[in-house]
């Protein structure tokens, strides 16, 4: 019965194929005498495009395979010679794994003489590190105001589960248009985002399905500061959604996902395998520590200072037993690697799928494996994500692009003997601001006789993101650079600084999340300090180091997107000199806040207390959320810019009695 069905499901193939028209790149060509123009009022663009065309069909070719044909079709208008620059190559998506069938490209001058690319300048490179080898135009005659014209189409293996195409970019496009065709039996499905037109379905194609959507005019959208640019570019998601031979349907649902990832990662171990795991494991030392989280940040801390990560693809690479044996492994067998072991601990966890959220937000609805792109751990008892294969992130701190954003958890359930996977849409939590901070205490004094001279007591520590990018690697810099890691980071308030002491705390890679990475450092400095008179101007401010300013001379169109929630904790300590009072204390009150639902979101509070002829400043700064709407954007710069402000302060020491 089982062969009756198969072979009723091949014979329906064949009708498709059978009735299937020639791919549509065969009759598709450009216009053999082309004219472009630009209208006067457009005339001060530095770039656009008159054509921007993508038709990607999926097509029964030979033996039924399905392939897919890819065709990108556009005509730009470059105006500057910075576009000039930026254009006169044009890349291609080739790869071993796919063909080039066809490929052109024209320069169309301003005096309408036309300029065609012949095969030697549609050249191969190849990349150093990587060995990948890509394809390009190399466009010659390019002037300013001419248009340059190219087509290709690109014969591949079919990416059917979930395809995202960008469409708006920083230039105004006019004729936009994309077209999907697929065979009778093959159901698409479209969702478009930030405002882009649906995908309409074409109902008077023949024999072929047809998906199309036609722009006139799409405007452009700027890269703004602090943004997550082409997350909020206009763009759209297709998938194949049904097979009308065999009737089914939802072929990207993320539960058949789930359970395909979860037989391929968590298969039974043989007893050799196991074996080398034990064995491993043992190495770690991770199974004697005293509790989860210290348990997995030795095994991750093992891991990353002895396995090499590598970009390469290989079953080698991705066997557990050859990554044991060799100490190397790909980003597969790093997670095998890792599941391994934290089976082996019966340590409870969940893998995690998501997306870079500064590249596109994982979409709850709309199911497809381009939102599937990145891969964390999760840990429900000590609710704390890892990266296996980030090696600049630990336990606790994931990479922070994959956070404040929703993903597909995958769990492992076990009902007696059976095992299986559960799959569940969850939000991934942002680590919070009071575990990533950065705190300065500032003991100032002034030499007696010289008061244009301070006396500094510098005592800066970091933790959570600030830390991860040092105290995880401090094992691997020696003593040297040690030293001008401590002066960068005292020459960062200040150049003209003599260090008098110096020493790092807590510098053991293995207490990155456990203890804050600390620097101390004694110097003196005459930069802080200028005589006017009578007075003595002191800069305060600038003992913070500079800071950012956000200026806003355009209205703001995106979000605010920060990598981070983080707080910093500042406080300047002053020995007012005796004789002296300082007449613009005032000046250091500085409050601005944004809150919600009663809970401060971003804010930065500076005020003083004066005791004993202490000066006490205080300056604290904190930014507990990640995404502002640009409606918020006002309030975000000025919060920012209060630190800069800050920075601007200058007190002055005036004698307390006048003579």
């Amino acid at each position: 019965m089982k062969k009756i069905y198969s072979l009723s499901i091949v014979l329906l193939v064949m009708q498709f194929v059978s009735a299937q028209k020639a791919p549509f790149y065969e009759s598709y060509t450009w216009d053999s005498a082309p004219k472009y123009e630009v209208a006067d009022e457009e005339q001060s663009e530095n770039m656009m495009a008159l054509k921007d065309q993508t038709i990607t069909e999926f097509y029964f070719a030979e033996k039924g395979n399905l392939t897919e044909f890819y065709l990108e079709h556009k005509v730009l208008w470059l105006n500057s010679d910075d576009k000039i620059e930026e254009y006169n190559k044009i890349y291609l998506p080739y790869s071993s794994a796919s063909e080039l069938v066809v490929n052109k490209a024209r320069v169309i001058n301003k005096d309408g003489s036309v300029i065609e690319l012949d095969e030697s300048k549609i050249l191969t490179a190849e990349d150093e590190e990587t060995k990948r080898k890509y394809k390009f135009f190399a466009f010659e005659g390019i002037e300013k105001g001419s248009f340059i014209e190219y087509y290709y189409v690109v014969r591949r293996y079919p990416n059917y589960k979930g395809k995202r195409l960008l469409l708006q970019d920083e230039y105004k496009k006019k004729n936009v248009s994309f077209d999907l065709y697929s065979p009778g039996n093959l159901v698409f499905k479209f969702k478009s985002y930030n405002n882009l037109p649906e995908v309409a379905y074409d109902t008077l194609s023949d024999k072929k399905l047809h998906w199309q959507l036609k722009l006139d005019e799409l405007e452009s959208l700027e890269d703004e500061e602090i943004s997550a640019y082409n997350a909020y570019r206009q763009q759209l998601v297709y998938k194949l959604d049904r097979n009308l031979a065999n009737n089914t349907n939802d072929i990207a649902s993320y539960g058949n996902v789930a359970q395909n990832l979860y037989e391929y990662y968590y298969q039974e171990n043989s007893k050799k395998t196991q074996k080398a795991l034990d064995k491993f494991l043992k190495e770690t030392k991770a199974a004697e520590q005293k509790d989860e989280a210290a348990k997995v940040r030795k095994l991750e801390f093992f891991i990353k200072n002895n396995v090499f990560l590598s970009k390469a693809s290989g079953d080698n690479l991705s066997n557990i037993d050859n990554v044991i044996a060799e100490r190397v492994a790909n980003e597969t067998g790093l997670i095998k690697l890792y599941i391994g072991l934290l089976r082996t601990m019966n340590i409870q966890h969940e893998m995690v799928f998501t997306t870079d959220r500064r590249e596109v937000r994982f979409d709850q609805e709309f199911e497809a494996n381009n939102f599937l792109n990145d891969f964390l751990l999760y840990f429900p008892k000590s609710k704390a994500f890892m990266s296996p294969s980030e090696p600049g992130s630990r336990f606790g701190f994931p990479p922070p692009q994959f956070t404040d954003n929703y993903g597909l958890f995958i769990k492992e359930i076990t009902v007696g003997d059976f095992k299986s996977a559960v799959a569940k849409i969850k939000y991934i939590d942002p680590v919070g601001a009071e575990d990533t901070f950065d705190t300065m205490v500032v003991d100032v004094a002034f030499e007696e006789d010289n008061l244009t001279k301070s006396i500094i007591k510098f005592d800066r520590s970091f933790n959570g993101y600030y830390a991860m990018y040092m105290q995880p690697f401090m094992n691997l810099i020696n003593d040297e650079d040690k030293e001008e890691m401590i002066e960068g980071m005292a020459k960062s308030i200040h150049e003209e600084i003599e260090i008098t002491d110096k020493k790092i705390v807590d510098d053991n890679p293995e207490l990155f999340g456990v203890k804050p990475l600390q620097f101390i450092i004694d110097f003196t400095s005459e930069a802080f300090v200028e005589k006017a008179g009578r007075k003595y101007l002191f800069k305060v401010g600038e003992l913070i180091g500079q800071q950012m300013q956000l200026y806003q001379e355009k209205e703001r169109k995106l979000p605010v997107e920060g990598e981070f929630n983080r707080s910093y904790f500042r406080t300047i300590n002053v020995q007012i000199p005796e004789g002296y009072r300082i007449a613009n204390l005032d000046d250091l009150n500085i409050d601005n806040v944004y809150s919600k639902d009663g809970k401060e979101l971003l804010s930065f509070k500076s005020f003083y207390e004066l005791q004993n002829g202490i000066l006490k400043i205080t300056a604290d700064e904190h930014y507990r959320i990640n995404l502002i709407e640009t409606a918020l954007y006002e309030e975000y710069r000025k919060v920012i810019n209060s630190a800069a402000d800050f920075n601007k302060i200058t007190l002055v020491l005036e004698p307390a009695v006048s003579k």
